[in-house]
């Protein structure tokens, strides 16, 4: 593979990294994932429940427009990573809007007389993103009495 190329190619990665939509930190014990429609969204804390971890989403490259359409991104972003760490509830604690922002790059260079290769990429958002942060749980199922 040509240097150049190679280079385009791992700086797009890299940008695909930090471009990341979730992040989460580990504060209890994982399970098993389960399917995100499993998940319920908790703005008050159930009687009982299990702490695994702190989601961070954004609706930043979700395609959505409208305030809520990107909010609706957020919270199924949330949902998605609860239920990858085996969480069935996600208790919301805080949302937020941040500014979009810009990334522009380009890679250039030239073999030979008269020849040349150049590969370029950029972005460039405007519009502002949702952001949401919430506590994964886990919430035993009651049993019937």
């Amino acid at each position: 593979m040509k240097p150049a190329r190679l280079s385009a190619l791992l700086f797009s990665a890299l940008l695909l990294v930090a471009c990341a939509t979730t992040s989460h930190v580990i504060t209890g014990k994982t399970r098993t994932p389960i399917d995100p429609s499993q998940v319920k969204v908790y703005s008050t804390a159930p009687p009982a429940y299990e702490e695994i971890a702190i989601i961070d989403a954004t609706s930043r490259l979700s395609f959505s427009s409208g305030d809520q359409k990107k909010m609706d991104a957020v919270v199924q972003r949330l949902r998605k990573e609860a239920a990858s760490l085996g969480a069935n509830g996600i208790l919301l604690q805080s949302t937020g809007t941040e500014s979009g922002g810009g990334i522009g790059t380009g890679v250039g260079t030239g073999f030979g007389v008269g020849g040349g290769l150049s590969i370029g990429t950029g972005i460039f958002m405007t519009s502002d993103n949702k952001t949401g942060r919430g506590l994964a749980i886990y919430v035993p199922t009651q049993s019937p009495q």
